[in-house]
């Protein structure tokens, strides 16, 4: 136990490199580089000395604010998970359960004995599949159990009826992050097509399937069709392009590759009338292409990806194997998590809800979340709102009748802080000590079933998207809801003793980014009940592209590596949320300054301690991999530019630090883009 409380105790040292247990207030002055003007450059003025002592851990693809605090909630669920493992607990409890999954985590001898024959059932299944028909209403089985195939099925709120759920369809079935790494020439590009071959030969030879090789062959040319023919990101963040209602008689009748009917009961949907194609174009190449591949092929395809599945939860050989393409070739990463991480991530969620993240949320929330906490973000929310609706009022570009739809969204918009009001209920989910994989496919098929019983009934406004020990917030446009979990309310985002410029700066421009996705190019094509609704006029939609695409221009120019640089289609929904974000905390801040004295802390006044506390968030560094392969998936900016890009817009910020013409972070005030 005291080798444990020292590594925590460690950790928390390490944390200080953020500021979080610095000086009063949360400022670590050891980060700042003075020998860089902030007028020059605010990130590195804020962050240099960190960038430069600061090494990527290992394990990891990329390391700043979000993951030291990301690593704190993993320390602090590992101590929740190892009580419930080390004791003896009544068969379906909450604690059993936790403790019982990470055993079986932990246990790598039994995985090891086990090797491949966890897989062998589906494998089987899939063996016996003689025709395309029968492959065809396999998929929907494999939809069911969480295998990836090329016909991706869930259900999700209907985007112009939102107190309804309806089944969503879109492409899927590729194993690598994007469709551009299979379809580009360049030697990088080549060299992970290659790894992915690698990957697929060894897994395959692991499970002893036969002709591992020539099998890698025939699955990298499938998904490289499949990848081929799939709609590229930017296209895919169009609201509009990706409803398309159709019933199931159309839908067979524009896709005749297959009976629908089938595969929609085998993925446990039976009954379905109608849903919604998100890429139909897609699918109409994939109706060729089905047609085109032979049933082997299929089998060889469909053994591969329940293998790839499995090899996080398999014995080594094919832990390894996972690891080097997805960690190692594609993010950077050199080292493998200790297998403690990889359990707790599993469990908690690193991403997503995890395995029983809610149920070891109810006890993250009562040691590490404070109701003076909630309290204080309540009128943070409170400033920000008001501030936002103060900033429609100033708008030069919109008409009188969209500012008032505006704030009559704006007015629904619904805050959810820290916590759930009410939990997942894990009732369903047995969880056995020495069955790893088969702990994650019960785990899998009680989420999926969670998912597919919404339909027919009301939109569940209570849920999250996310436990609250996860360090992120968002805005769902469906809901009209900003989301902001406990674990990251907490410096340096938020400092319950520290400025209220730092905080402003910090988890107030987070709370105003999520408020303007409610109005970015995306956002604003949803009304108050978060139904898709034009609820613009022609003039004013175009006055917004206009500024949009202004934005776009000045994030395309950023290149953060060489002959690389950022997608500002791909990347402007999130652009236009810092942007609009930090201008109105800003605002918001003044609101909360009325009436007292003016801040003072290490050398700042209040407005400079605001865009401090901003660009000190977003400390990170990239490995290189993990740099091109958000490049190309990731729809925000690098940090960098997320701290710089949105201050050369605000007349605050030349006002704060005396910006002039000459600085390197100077735009003439004609050029400056206000958007929100």
């Amino acid at each position: 136990m005291q080798k444990k409380l020292f590594g925590l105790t460690g950790f928390l040292l390490l944390m200080n490199s953020f500021g979080a247990w610095g000086q009063e207030g949360g400022l670590e002055l050891g980060n700042f580089d003075k020998s860089i003007r902030v007028q020059d450059d605010l990130y590195r003025h804020v962050n240099g000395t960190w960038l430069q002592k600061t090494e990527i851990p290992s394990d990891k693809s990329n390391y700043g604010s979000f993951t030291a605090l990301a690593d704190l909630s993993q320390m602090r669920i590992r101590q929740i998970v190892e009580i419930a493992a080390s004791g003896t607990h009544a068969p379906g409890s909450d604690s059993q359960k936790v403790g019982d999954f990470f055993k079986s985590f932990m246990n790598e001898a039994v995985i090891a004995k086990k090797g491949h024959g966890p897989v062998q059932p589906m494998l089987q299944k899939v063996n016996k599949l003689d025709t395309h028909k029968a492959i065809f209403k396999a998929f929907g089985t494999f939809n069911a159990n969480g295998v990836g195939s090329p016909i991706g099925v869930f259900v999700s709120q209907d985007a112009k009826k939102s107190s309804e759920y309806i089944v969503q369809m879109i492409q899927s079935g590729t194993s690598l992050p994007d469709r551009d790494y299979y379809l580009k020439e360049d030697e990088k590009s080549k060299a992970v097509q290659q790894a992915l071959k690698k990957y697929i030969a060894t897994i395959l030879t692991a499970a002893k399937i036969d002709d591992a090789e020539a099998a890698a062959v025939q699955i990298l040319d499938l998904e490289t069709k499949l990848a081929r023919a799939q709609v590229d990101r930017t296209t895919l963040r169009n609201v509009t392009k990706r409803y398309n209602k159709f019933t199931i008689e159309a839908l067979a009748q524009r896709y005749d590759c297959g009976d629908w009917n089938a595969l929609f009961t085998r993925a446990e949907l039976g009954g379905t009338k109608s849903l919604n194609v998100m890429t139909p174009t897609y699918f109409d190449e994939f109706n060729t292409i089905f047609a085109d591949t032979s049933v082997e092929v299929w089998k060889t395809y469909l053994r591969y990806r329940v293998i790839d599945l499995a090899a996080p939860y398999l014995s080594r050989v094919f832990e390894d194997a996972h690891f080097e393409l997805y960690s190692k070739t594609l993010a950077g990463i050199p080292k493998q998590k200790p297998r403690w991480k990889k359990a707790v991530d599993t469990i908690s969620g690193s991403r997503g809800k995890g395995t029983l993240g809610e149920m070891v949320a109810k006890i993250y929330v009562k040691q590490h979340f404070t109701e003076e906490a909630k309290t204080r973000m309540d009128e943070l929310v409170k400033n920000l709102l008001a501030a936002f609706r103060d900033s429609i009022d100033e708008l030069d570009w919109m008409s009188d009748k969209t500012k008032i739809a505006a704030k009559q969204k704006l007015e629904k918009i619904s805050p959810k802080i820290g916590y759930p009001n009410k939990w997942l209920d894990y009732s369903k989910l047995d969880v056995s000590p020495d069955d790893l994989l088969g702990n994650m496919k019960r785990s899998g098929q009680v989420e999926y079933r969670r998912m597919i019983d919404k339909l027919g009934k009301p939109v569940d406004r209570e849920e999250w998207g996310m436990t609250p020990q996860t360090v992120n917030a968002y805005y769902n446009p469906s809901k009209n809801e900003i989301v902001f979990p406990a674990a990251i309310l907490q410096p340096p985002f938020f400092d319950l003793n520290g400025p209220d410029a730092l905080n402003y700066g910090g988890i107030g421009a987070v709370i105003g980014h999520e408020i303007s996705h409610a109005f970015d190019d995306q956002g604003s094509q949803y009304d108050g009940d978060g139904n898709m609704k034009n609820w613009w006029t022609d003039a004013d939609r175009q006055a917004f592209k206009g500024l949009a695409d202004r934005l776009v221009a000045q994030y395309s120019n950023y290149e953060p590596l060489p002959d690389k640089t950022v997608n500002g289609k791909l990347t402007l929904g999130e652009n236009i949320a810092d942007l609009s974000g930090l201008a109105v905390a800003y605002k918001a801040y003044k609101i909360s300054r009325k009436g007292k004295k003016g801040e003072n802390f290490a050398g700042w006044n209040g407005p400079q301690l605001f865009f401090v506390g901003w660009s000190r968030v977003w400390a990170r560094k990239y490995r290189e991999a993990e740099m091109v392969k958000r490049l190309l998936t990731d729809p925000h900016s690098p940090s960098k530019y997320r701290a710089n890009g949105p201050v050369m817009n605000i007349d605050a910020f030349y006002e704060a630090f005396e910006v002039r013409k000459g600085d390197k972070l100077f735009k003439p005030m004609k050029d400056r883009i206000k958007i929100w």
